[in-house]
């Protein structure tokens, strides 16, 4: 066992209703150690962001990506914001996460995403992972096994309830390519999915036992690996707000509280995995 694991465990923003400053303290409240958000394009949120982080003393990991249609202008997109956030010198991230290129871009195409956030950390020194998300490049276990097995520098964040998904199932019949992405894992996205959906309307109930020990099961074998390499491991408690929270119809009302959800998420995590010890 190496001393050096580290564990940081952060807020998402997404569907928070309030201001940046109410949701940072609210995140600093319930003990998370730093947020993930989208890297702010425009000089005034850039200033908000680092000045509240500093108020809350608060870590950071940021959101890049491209969402044109066309490659060349989603490539351009990208590269803009991905290079601002990890040369902006105020307060390093933790890490950078990735939705990058499209599924419907050929191999070569969405390959040039990942050599150059390879060339930028090797420049910055910033930890970049590429998500396993829906309409992105690793948008499938075995479109993202074609990409790991030719790619050696690829870093992953592991949001594996995607893949269930998109598989339907809970991907007992791909555990080669499982074990080949828990080692190439540096961030988390902590959301239960299934085989019909990427979200369980709450993962406390108890007919969703079995998806949430299959996702535990493999963030065991990445806590782990990180453990015996002395190595940080960031999770983000990720579960979302409607259309992924499932809705009452006609009223559209959340089936649960999607903050409560993910600090119960961020709770069993932080006694599940602890820090050094």
């Amino acid at each position: 066992m190496n001393t050096n694991f580290e564990l940081k465990l952060l807020a998402t923003n997404w569907g928070f209703p309030g201001t940046l400053d109410e949701y940072c303290a609210k995140a600093k409240k319930e003990g998370y150690d730093g947020i993930e958000l989208w890297w702010p394009l425009e000089k005034a949120g850039q200033d908000e962001l680092f000045s509240t982080l500093k108020k809350y003393n608060l870590e950071v990991g940021f959101l890049c990506g491209g969402s044109d249609s066309n490659y060349q202008k989603h490539f351009g997109q990208f590269t803009a914001m991905i290079d601002a956030a990890a040369t902006q010198t105020i307060q390093k991230p933790l890490y950078i996460n990735c939705h990058s290129g499209r599924d419907f871009f050929s191999y070569d195409q969405n390959k040039t995403f990942i050599d150059h956030t390879t060339q930028l950390t090797r420049k910055t020194g910033v930890i970049i992972c590429h998500e396993t998300h829906r309409s992105r490049i690793l948008f499938a276990a075995p479109v993202g096994r074609q990409y790991i097995d030719k790619i050696p520098e690829l870093r992953i964040t592991f949001d594996v309830s995607h893949w269930c998904n998109v598989s339907e199932s809970l991907l007992s019949d791909q555990q080669e390519t499982i074990d080949l992405t828990l080692a190439r894992v540096d961030h988390i996205h902590a959301r239960i999915g299934h085989p019909e959906g990427p979200q369980v309307n709450d993962p406390r109930a108890p007919e969703w036992s079995d998806a949430v020990k299959a996702h535990f099961s493999w963030w065991d074998k990445i806590v782990e690996m990180k453990r015996k390499a002395g190595q940080r491991l960031t999770i983000l408690t990720e579960f979302g707000p409607p259309d992924y929270m499932p809705t009452l119809p006609y009223t559209r009302s959340p089936l649960a509280d999607q903050w409560a959800i993910n600090v119960h998420m961020m709770q069993l995590l932080r006694k599940r995995y602890g820090s050094a010890s």
